[in-house]
C-alpha cells in the first residue's frame, strides 16, 4: 500500500471508487493528502479553518469550505475571461484539504501551519491558503522568511493589522509582529484599501479613498514599482472589498474597493515575483447568497491565473 493510500485510511476515510470519483477540492481539482511528494504539483491549496484570533464576528473557520463550494461555479469556464488560457492546464494544482490541529490551541495551530508551509516550500510548491482569520498569515510569513529571507508584503485590507495592542494571537497584530521579527521588507511592501486608523510604519499605504480615485492599472503600477523584483507574498483580507460586495466578514468597513477595481489591479500585476497567496476572513454566517464566498473564490482563481501568466 502506498503512502498516499495509507494517509486517508489513517484518517478513517474510505477508498472505494464512489468516494474517489466524487472527492474534489478547490475548483474541482483533485484532493491529495500528501502534497509534498507530488513531483508534478506546482500549486497546493490548503484550507485553514481557524478563527481563534478573531476580535469581531466569529465564523471565519467556516471560510475554506464556503470558498471551495463557491469555486464549483467557476470550474466550468476553461478559458476564463479575460485570460486566453486554461489555468488548470497551465498549472498542476492540487488541494490537500484542511489543516488539522488541536482545536483551542493557538500554539499547536501556529506550529502546524508554519511546518506545513515550510514543507511545501521545501518541495518547491507555491502555497495558496484559504482562511480562516487573518492571523494565519503570521506563521505563513515565518515559513516564507525561512526560505526567502525578508519578503515584500502585498496586503489588501481595510485595516493595517500593525496594531501593538493585543496578544500575538490576534488578527489585528500579525504584521506588527512580522515587522518585529524581520519577516517582511517594509521598504518594498504596500497595503491597499486601508480605511481605518493606524500608526504609520515604513510600509506604503494606498488607502481606500485614494485607490477609489485611481484606475486599477494605475494602482498596479504603484505596486509593481514598490515591490520590485523581491519575492512577494500577497495576502487578501476580504474586508478590503466594500461590504456591498463582501458582507460576510468579521469586521466590515464601508467605503471599500469594488470587486471590479480589485480584479483590474490583480490583472495588471503580471510579472510580479509571487511566492505565495492567501484569501482570509470569509465569514459564512454573515454572508448573503454566498456572494462573499464567490468573491473570495474568484479572487483565489485570479491569483492562480496571475501566477501562471507571470511565469509564461
Amino acid at each position: 500500500m502506498t503512502m498516499q493510500e495509507q494517509i486517508p485510511q489513517a484518517l478513517g476515510l474510505r477508498l472505494d471508487n464512489s468516494l474517489v470519483s466524487n472527492a474534489f477540492g478547490f475548483l474541482r481539482q483533485p484532493l491529495n493528502f500528501v502534497p509534498y511528494y507530488q513531483e508534478n504539483a506546482e500549486v497546493v491549496v490548503t484550507g485553514v479553518p481557524f478563527d481563534l484570533a478573531t476580535s469581531g464576528r466569529s465564523g471565519a473557520r467556516l471560510g475554506p469550505q464556503a470558498i471551495r463550494a463557491a469555486s464549483t461555479h467557476l470550474a466550468w469556464e476553461h478559458t476564463r475571461f479575460p485570460w486566453d488560457f486554461d489555468v488548470t492546464e497551465a498549472l498542476n494544482i492540487i488541494d490537500c484539504g484542511d489543516l488539522v490541529y488541536d482545536f483551542g490551541s493557538a500554539q499547536d495551530f501556529t506550529s502546524k501551519l508554519q511546518n506545513h508551509i515550510h514543507d511545501l516550500l521545501f518541495f518547491n510548491k507555491l502555497p495558496l491558503t484559504l482562511g480562516g482569520d487573518h492571523f494565519i498569515t503570521l506563521p505563513i510569513l515565518r515559513a516564507m522568511a525561512a526560505k526567502y529571507g525578508k519578503v515584500a508584503l502585498l496586503h489588501f485590507d481595510a485595516h493595517t493589522d500593525t496594531y501593538e495592542q493585543g496578544s500575538e494571537c490576534d488578527h489585528g497584530t500579525m504584521f506588527y509582529h512580522a515587522i518585529k521579527e524581520g519577516l517582511i521588507d517594509q521598504e518594498h511592501s504596500v497595503q491597499v484599501g486601508i480605511r481605518t486608523a493606524y500608526e504609520p510604519t515604513a510600509m506604503q499605504v494606498l488607502d481606500a479613498p485614494y485607490c477609489n480615485d485611481l484606475s486599477g492599472k494605475e494602482i498596479a503600477e504603484l505596486i509593481k514599482e514598490r515591490v520590485g523584483t523581491l519575492p512577494v507574498y500577497l495576502t487578501f483580507d476580504i474586508d478590503c472589498l466594500d461590504p456591498a460586495f463582501a458582507p460576510g466578514t468579521g469586521t466590515p468597513v464601508i467605503g471599500g474597493l469594488s470587486s471590479d477595481k480589485v480584479l483590474k489591479i490583480l490583472r495588471n500585476l503580471v510579472g510580479v515575483n509571487f511566492a505565495g497567496f492567501d484569501v482570509v476572513e470569509v465569514c459564512p454566517p454573515y454572508d448573503h447568497s454566498e456572494i462573499t464566498a464567490l468573491a473570495a473564490a474568484t479572487l483565489a482563481l485570479e491569483m492562480l491565473y496571475l501566477y501562471a501568466a507571470s511565469r509564461r
